[in-house]
């Protein structure tokens, strides 16, 4: 099939996301070449009826029976909406907290984000290639979602552990990290999850609001220092949280979370999730899209497996130049877990040298990075 668009518009322009879009293509007459991407349909029989559907893709959209079969004769393609499915695999946009946590006041175990996890763990092991299927529709169309999202920011990803407990003063200062950075003008990006990530967030999406918000907004979740053992009352707090500063513009950030691990959470503060099933690709994309340098915070297993998956593009400059690392706590990182002599070494002698610092604090990092561009 010829795509009639490909020598004039980028891929990103034939695709239609949102109802609104539709409307304003379908206005010019032609939907010829265009990608409409789980759009609900049935409204709207009459202009497909009229419009020329050829060479159009039509994934997961809801239209009526007379629709659907005049633009298959038209030579669209369309694959049709998944029933009794937890999740879209076709989805066109990024997922927003209210979603996951959709029915919240029910028990977290009844939210679309509990449901899918549960589909996942009851279709991972069972090989079958459909399922496997629709795990990768889904973590493909995320990535898409993800880079419109993120086209032409300054994206610099802060990772943590999980463990990291509300109301403890490691806590606080992710925070403030995350709040200062996005001050600065960058877009926070984070593994999604609860810890040092969820601070992260926490502190992007309060950095409109005056200085005295996070103090009184870090006293309010430290009611549920964990998300174990209730991710409900967890997950509560953070939303009495938002309710209280309702409504923020300008504290964008991403979380990057996954349902490989589902028993962690996303947390809410995120204004936009990634949250994909397979871990390898959400890790990877992660990294490969904080163009503006990574921070690692003290943590256990994932955060080392972090430095090292983003020293490698680093060390061989497989993603072009090499980006910022910053590692915070020189004790963690030197005596504890000691990944800077290993990350020093790797370094020696090659342009990612430059480009690494160790240091003490959270309010060591911003000038940390402003010195390494």
């Amino acid at each position: 099939m010829v795509n009639p668009h490909t020598e004039t518009e980028t891929a990103t322009e034939i695709e239609i996301e949102t109802l609104a879009e539709f409307d304003r293509v379908v206005a010019r007459g032609s939907l010829s070449g265009y990608r409409i991407q789980s759009v609900n349909l049935l409204e709207r029989t009459f202009a497909l009826l009229s419009a020329d559907t050829s060479a159009a893709v039509f994934l997961g959209c809801a239209m009526e029976p007379d629709a659907s079969v005049k633009v298959r004769a038209d030579g669209a393609l369309v694959f049709p909406p998944i029933p009794d499915l937890p999740f879209n695999p076709y989805r066109g946009l990024l997922y927003t907290a209210e979603e996951l946590f959709t029915g919240l006041s029910a028990g977290y175990e009844a939210t679309p984000d509990a449901e899918a996890y549960a589909w996942f763990q009851e279709t991972k092991a069972d090989g079958d290639v459909y399922s496997s299927m629709l795990r990768s529709i889904h973590d493909d169309a995320i990535s898409d979602a993800l880079d419109e999202h993120l086209e032409g920011a300054r994206v610099v990803g802060v990772m943590g552990g999980h463990a990291m407990a509300r109301g403890s003063d490691a806590y606080r200062g992710a925070a403030e990290l995350g709040r200062t950075l996005t001050r600065s003008g960058l877009t926070v990006a984070t593994g999604g999850g609860p810890g040092a990530m969820e601070a992260a967030n926490l502190g992007a999406y309060l950095a409109p609001a005056p200085d005295e918000a996070l103090p009184e907004a870090l006293r309010m979740l430290a009611k549920a220092p964990s998300f174990t053992p209730s991710v409900s009352d967890w997950a509560r707090a953070a939303f009495a949280v938002r309710e209280r500063w309702p409504a923020v513009t300008g504290g964008d950030s991403v979380g990057i979370p996954t349902w490989f691990y589902g028993h962690e959470p996303p947390n809410p503060f995120a204004g936009h999730i990634a949250k994909y099933f397979a871990n390898a690709t959400r890790e990877d994309g992660l990294l490969a899209r904080a163009n503006a340098g990574v921070v690692f915070l003290p943590g256990a297993a994932g955060t080392v497996q972090e430095i090292f998956d983003n020293a490698t593009p680093n060390h061989y400059e497989s993603r072009g130049e090499p980006t910022p690392m910053i590692l915070v706590d020189r004790a963690h990182w030197t005596e504890r877990l000691p990944a800077w002599p290993l990350l020093q070494a790797l370094a020696r002698g090659r342009a990612m040298e430059s480009r690494i610092a160790l240091v003490d604090s959270v309010t060591e990092v911003p000038a940390a990075l402003a010195a390494m561009g």
